[in-house]
């Protein structure tokens, strides 16, 4: 099993700005430059555990956790902080899971057409960060 950590907070995979681009006379695809940033550190945050490339079906775990606002009333944090509330904020779960399984393809797995298995949740948690547990599942 691999697992590392991205610090921050979570982010979700932006939708590309389409455009008709009167050079080339077609559309074009832009990704946003906040999701090429975050992608390029999720990537960093993979290759500084390990540069292993799977070629086998897998597993992905996706744990992204929120930091309670400083504004939030200390019972109201330790309702959070135990799990009692979950967020229900932005960005989407899916969103979430799109931009990490998007950043890691070719560099965790050769495809993402590999992650058989996906599991992604939302807590609240002292600090801001995004935890990713990737494993082969049999052979």
């Amino acid at each position: 099993m691999i697992s590392f950590e991205i610090p921050g907070p979570p982010q979700g995979k932006a939708r590309a700005r389409t455009f008709f681009n009167n050079k080339s006379g077609r559309m074009a695809s832009i990704t946003p430059e906040k999701t090429v940033l975050y992608e390029n550190l999720i990537k960093l945050c993979y290759q500084k555990n390990t540069n292993y490339i799977s070629d086998k079906p897998l597993r992905v775990y996706i744990k992204a956790c929120f930091e309670p606002a400083k504004s939030t009333s200390k019972s109201k944090r330790i309702e959070m902080l135990t799990d009692k509330i979950r967020p229900t904020k932005k960005p989407d779960i899916d969103n979430i899971a799109k931009v990490v399984l998007d950043a890691l393809n070719g560099i965790a797995y050769k495809d993402d057409t590999q992650v058989v298995t996906l599991e992604v949740r939302k807590f609240y948690k002292p600090f801001a960060c995004v935890n990713v547990d990737i494993e082969e599942v049999g052979d």
